[in-house]
């Protein structure tokens, strides 16, 4: 039996971080790894035609078991999730009973996917021994019928028709249903429910917190199930070959349901087939049906079932202790241990944010912080036994195996990852994760390296080299980002060591990354000049082609941003294998096959149309752009102003005297070099004049090209808004830019706020809004610039406002222009909520935030997947005052 929690007992959140790195206890063996939607996902897609969203929708999931893993509310399971934790809930009102979250298709939705609750994550720590979340649920019928067709009927001008909307919060008829967990030990986990009744009237609620293993005995290859079954002291009693046993027990006296985690046979396909199927409990909770679950008591899925007449203004709760342990007196230590793990995590925050004075920009990093925790997911996805399908199953179309993914044969993922956003991105996306190790690293540096290695194994990058992109297309090219993260966790994770670093995870990704680098000299160089292409690298729709397809008139796009992460990418692999050469002699070699790699690409920028004199740097403009390449040999190139021309920023990197001292192979390799190639010498920034502190600059920019990008980029006639810079100038507003291909005109236009095409499915939008993940690496980018600059070196910001600010200032206003959009102005207004007045002001809702994909470049209003706290969670980062 598990003593009362008490000071001398329990260790704070950083020893069992330590104790969970170390070894010694597993902590995070159960965390909030449960997917908020696993339905319409392409695991779950066995069609012929790829159709993942209608294959398994919605209205199945309630009915029919997952192959690759589940999903729920609030959930929690373990790190193979064999069982899982939930919460059912049902308002009397509603056709469904609330298991899992709504929300549209891409198809269904004027922008794409998106869902419709209302749900936030208020608190978390690293070791998952303390988690809150916030559900919304409404008193009347949810009006899932309304969502839909409203959604539908709007045109891609309009805003998105969301739940708030329908006015069925208008007169507070809605519960706040707060979930917390605390772990009393690593296997000893209690669940608080409070549902607090926001009417002025009494309102009926059920909750049904719920049980369930991951059906892993229906496919046909190991029919052994686990077990659950009630027990003499009404508690629930869980076996399991892996896990082991366990008991779950409530307080109070519930009825306990129980069914099996398996397809309603009869429901969908009309097989009269008996049984006790995984929608038992909304046929017995909303239809009263007693037959649909098993009287004996014992499944593979089960739930406590109370009800409740919440008064008005009232609360009630429900406790649940799940534990490894055999507990005669469950609840004696409940509230203690709770109690015990809040203050925890208060404590946990407090020292991390011991610099940070501002109440409201506490809660925005807490709140931040928290929702990356709860980001992350038990992903699942073994692509051959995916394409062939399984024995125990109808065999899938033959056409999938030479459909999507089928070229990813290696690929095995089990494991738990970060994911973009649990319910509209609830798989992995790589460029997305390396910026999430870079926020985490400060709560969590080992989980952050861990992720950004576990992209590089052998079961996740491809045997040529390339890192998986997503699971829509594994093949899709990604910025290459994963050696600056790399390089930002470990200079991270120094700083909280007094300047010790893990040289074993530097050596580790340093290899895999040099592998990932072959690959793209060797895929994504056409003409094989150094100068690249990948296709739309993450900015979706914000060329004027559809930069992953094939060209309307033929030839390709040499791209600018596809040159500059390669610049980039030859920087942070050569700053990494000088801190390992410090280390180990053999390392200087690498370092400088990335210098002179980076010279090439640098030259190649400058002039990749031969005769015709052609760059990637327009000097009329004094703008980076894009090149057309047309079938006949011509270089056109395609003059927008957008992130793309500022994307050169991110190639630079300083050298301290002091390093280059200790490296005297590398120094001298280097100076022979320029000495030999002075016509490369001179592309790069005043290499031989000594900087601030007598440091050395790397850089695309020299001094005059920087100060022409940064007075375009602080221009707010053009990139830079009171949110921080926008993603396509604001001069295509009134007057788009339009180029003829094939006779036919096409042109961009600044859109603000959500994509008017459908381009990329609409879903997002690069021709106007604010984005977290560039904005934050321009940010980082003139840190290093200051650093070589120092305060002496002033440019107008904003520009014409006869202003002038030092490089590292100018830093400082982009966080601040950033961090606004969630901060209260002097209204108590925060801009990422818009025009909504109860979002603004009401108590119930003002000071719970949603981390949004993106942010309307004039107001700062959150657009796109609502809980993307994973790139926009560097907010956090933001927050924390630069040293």
């Amino acid at each position: 039996m598990t003593k009362p929690a008490n000071k001398s007992q329990v260790n704070t959140e950083k020893h069992r971080m330590l104790a969970q790195n170390s070894g010694e206890a597993a902590w995070r063996l159960w965390g909030p790894y449960l997917s908020e939607r696993q339905w319409g996902t392409v695991r779950e897609d066995y069609s012929e035609d790829g159709d993942a969203w209608n294959y398994f929708s919605h209205d199945h999931a309630r009915s029919r078991a997952y192959r690759w893993g589940e999903d729920g509310i609030a959930g929690l399971c373990d790190e193979k999730q064999h069982l899982c934790l939930g919460l059912g809930l049902w308002n009397g009102q509603d056709t469904i009973l609330k298991e899992r979250l709504f929300g549209l298709t891409n198809g269904e939705g004027n922008h794409g996917e998106d869902v419709k609750e209302l749900y936030y994550y208020l608190d978390a720590t690293p070791s998952h021994s303390y988690l809150k979340m916030l559900y919304k649920y409404p008193q009347q019928a949810f009006p899932y019928t309304t969502l839909i067709e409203e959604n539908r009927k709007r045109g891609r001008d309009r805003p998105e028709f969301e739940l708030l909307d329908t006015g069925l919060f208008d007169d507070n008829r809605y519960f706040d249903v707060f979930i917390e967990y605390a772990k009393a030990d690593v296997d000893d986990i209690l669940m608080l429910i409070t549902a607090h009744n926001r009417s002025t009237d009494a309102a009926p609620l059920h909750i049904l917190p719920q049980l369930w293993f991951r059906n892993t005995w229906s496919w046909g290859y190991d029919a052994t199930r686990p077990a659950l079954f009630a027990d003499e002291t009404d508690s629930i009693r869980i076996q399991h070959a892996d896990l082991g046993s366990y008991h779950c027990y409530f307080d109070g006296d519930p009825d306990l349901l129980f069914c099996d985690n398996e397809t309603n046979l009869p429901r969908l396909y009309h097989q009269q087939t008996p049984g006790y199927f995984k929608d038992a409990f909304h046929d017995y909770v909303i239809h009263s049906n007693r037959h649909a679950v098993n009287p004996e008591r014992h499944g593979t899925k089960a739930a406590g079932h109370f009800r409740f007449s919440v008064p008005p203004h009232g609360k009630v709760e429900v406790r649940l202790r799940l534990s490894k342990n055999q507990n005669l007196q469950p609840f004696n230590d409940f509230d203690a241990v709770l109690a015990e793990r809040r203050n925890e995590a208060d404590d946990f925050y407090a020292e991390l944010q011991t610099a940070i004075t501002d109440t409201d920009a506490r809660l925005i990093q807490r709140q931040a912080l928290s929702g990356m925790i709860w980001s992350k997911q038990f992903y699942y996805y073994d692509i051959p036994q995916w394409l062939k399908g399984d024995p125990g199953t109808i065999q899938p179309p033959p056409q999938r195996l030479n459909g999507r993914n089928s070229d990813w044969q290696h690929l095995n993922n089990a494991d738990i990852i970060s994911m973009p956003d649990t319910w509209e991105y609830p798989w992995y996306a790589a460029w997305d994760l390396a910026f999430h190790c870079v926020t985490l690293a400060m709560i969590d540096p080992a989980f952050a390296k861990n992720q950004l290695l576990l992209m590089a194994r052998e079961w996740y990058m491809h045997p040529n080299g390339q890192i998986p992109a997503y699971e829509w297309k594994l093949g899709d090219v990604n910025p290459p980002v994963h050696a600056w993260a790399a390089w930002e966790v470990y200079k991270s994770e120094c700083q909280c060591n007094d300047g010790t670093g893990d040289l074993d995870f530097l050596e580790r990704i340093m290899h895999k990354l040099i592998i990932n680098f072959t690959w793209w000299v060797n895929r994504k160089d056409a003409d094989e000049n150094n100068v690249f292409q990948g296709g739309f690298l993450g900015l979706d729709n914000i060329g004027v082609f559809d930069r992953s397809a094939p060209l309307p008139a033929g030839g390709h796009i040499d791209q600018a941003d596809g040159t500059s992460w390669m610049a980039m990418y030859c920087l942070n692999l050569m700053r990494i294998a000088l801190e390992l050469a410090l280390h180990d002699r053999v390392y200087e070699d690498i370092a400088t096959k990335f210098f002179e790699h980076f010279l090439y690409i640098a030259n190649a920028m400058s002039n990749i149309g031969g005769d015709q004199h052609i760059g990637l740097w327009d000097e009329e403009d004094q703008f980076f752009y894009d090149v057309l390449r047309s079938p006949d040999g011509k270089a056109i190139p395609l003059r927008v102003r957008s992130m793309i021309g500022l994307i050169p920023f991110y190639a630079v990197e300083i050298i301290e005297p002091e390093l280059l001292d200790k490296l005297p192979d590398f120094k001298r390799r280097m100076k022979w070099f320029l000495d030999y190639r002075p016509d490369l010498a001179a592309l790069v920034s005043d290499w031989n004049e000594p900087g601030h502190g007598d440091r050395r600059l790397l850089s695309l920019l020299r001094g005059h090209r920087m100060k022409k990008l940064l007075q375009r980029m602080l221009d707010e006639t053009e990139f830079l808004s009171d949110y921080g810079v926008r993603s396509l100038s604001r001069a295509y507003h009134d007057q788009p830019y339009v180029v003829s291909c094939a006779s036919t005109p096409m042109g961009v236009h600044y859109q603000p706020g959500e994509a008017e095409s459908c381009m990329f499915g609409g879903n997002s939008n690069w021709r106007g809004p604010v984005w977290f993940p560039v904005n934050y690496l321009l940010i980082t980018s003139l840190r290093r610039f200051a650093g070589f600059y120092g305060k002496d070196f002033k440019i107008e910001c904003p520009t014409g406002s006869g202003i002038f600010l030092s490089i590292d200032e100018v830093a400082d206003e982009l966080s601040r222009r950033l961090t606004r959009i969630f901060r209260k102005d002097s209204n108590g207004r925060r801009p990422v909520n818009g025009c909504d007045e109860r979002l603004q002001n009401d108590p119930h809702f003002k000071d719970y935030l949603l981390f949004y994909e993106y942010f309307h470049g004039d107001n700062g209003k959150g657009l796109g997947a609502s809980h993307q706290t994973g790139w926009t969670g560097l907010v956090a980062k933001l927050l924390q005052p630069h040293p």
